[in-house]
């Protein structure tokens, strides 16, 4: 079980975006991996300083948050070689997607998709050094 949770946590940490304009932080709580957004471009508004709000989330209640340290990522779960059963919030559009996340070399797959994933569609994130 030892080596399994260190496989586990392998996607702990700081990853960036193939388009280089979103950073988010890994991180588990309890058995499951979240995403929270530290940094975006657009992320604050014209003073530089503070953090513009979820204005596009379908859920009226999320509206008034700030996106900074927002969960992009939420809810998954480690088996065997993928992390499984989460979602993922896309603040552009304010649409949720299931998603699930691979390691490929040195690169996190993340593959969000409307039904299966066979019809998804893959982003592939850096590590951040």
């Amino acid at each position: 079980m030892g080596s399994q949770i260190i496989v586990a946590d392998r996607i702990v940490g700081e990853w960036i975006n193939e388009e280089k304009s979103t950073r988010i932080e890994i991180y588990k709580n309890g058995e499951e991996y979240f995403g929270r957004l530290l940094w975006a471009e657009d992320l604050f508004e014209a003073d530089g300083k503070t953090s513009r709000k979820d204005l596009r989330n379908s859920n009226e209640t999320l509206r008034g948050r700030n996106l900074l340290h927002a969960n992009l990522l939420s809810n998954f779960v480690f088996s065997e070689d993928l992390w499984d059963d989460g979602k993922m919030y896309d603040p552009k559009s304010g649409k949720t997607y299931n998603c699930l996340i691979k390691l490929r070399r040195e690169k996190m797959e993340i593959r969000s998709y409307v039904g299966i994933p066979l019809l998804g569609r893959s982003t592939y994130w850096d590590r951040v050094p």
